[in-house]
């Protein structure tokens, strides 16, 4: 039976890295897919990692149907014998349903890859709805590390390199001189503190174009 599969981390956990490598080890099998992603940091209709990868992707605009378009390609010919879904937090609820339909109904594989909660600690919607329907959630292997070097579990979002616990839940970097966007990976102890890379004094403080990997 088809199976819907939620593979989840925090930030630098390879989330992306995993997906592509999903797709190569389908296609290098004679296998056909869609791949399908929102808001990655390389730009839109794209999937990327920190280690390089990149490839074309479907980008998940608020309207879409993705059930819908799959039943679509599925009548226009097309073969689909898997679909991979990265940054899946950012799915609205009723696509993370339509996943669940796609695995069922139509008896594809269903990968989906994302984060958990966001920079305050609270849920995606996206990620909320894959935990309640999944067939299987896996927590990545890969350990991202807080800057103290312990294992990092929760995102942190700074602004002016002040660390922020309310706002928007998506926000894309400002580049305002000296309000900067920043987004970096924290243990849950100086999550809570507040204590980020640049207050603590250590050298490395990731900063990226868009929040999440």
């Amino acid at each position: 039976m088809a199976e819907l599969i939620y593979y989840c981390g925090t930030m630098d956990s390879g989330k992306s890295t995993l997906a592509l490598q999903t797709a190569h080890n389908h296609e290098s099998r004679g296998r056909a897919g869609l791949l399908f992603t929102n808001r990655d940091r390389a730009g839109s209709g794209k999937i990327s990692s920190r280690l390089g990868l990149t490839s074309e992707a479907l980008e998940v605009s608020e309207s879409l149907d993705i059930h819908k378009f799959v039943v679509d390609q599925l009548s226009a010919g097309k073969r689909i014998d898997y679909v991979i879904c990265d940054e899946a937090q950012f799915y609205a609820p009723e696509q993370i349903e339509q996943l669940a339909r796609i695995a069922d109904g139509l008896g594809i594989d269903v990968y989906a890859f994302g984060i958990l909660t966001d920079f305050r600690t609270q849920l995606f919607p996206g990620s909320a709805r894959l935990v309640e329907l999944a067939d299987r959630v896996h927590t990545l292997q890969v350990e991202a590390l807080c800057w103290c070097g312990e294992r990092a579990t929760h995102n942190a979002r700074t602004v002016g390199g002040v660390m922020v616990t309310e706002g928007e839940q998506v926000v894309v970097g400002d580049t305002a001189s000296g309000n900067e966007v920043a987004y970096e990976v924290l243990c849950r102890r100086h999550h809570m503190r507040k204590v980020t890379a640049r207050n603590s004094g250590a050298a490395h403080q990731s900063i990226e174009p868009l929040p999440f990997d």
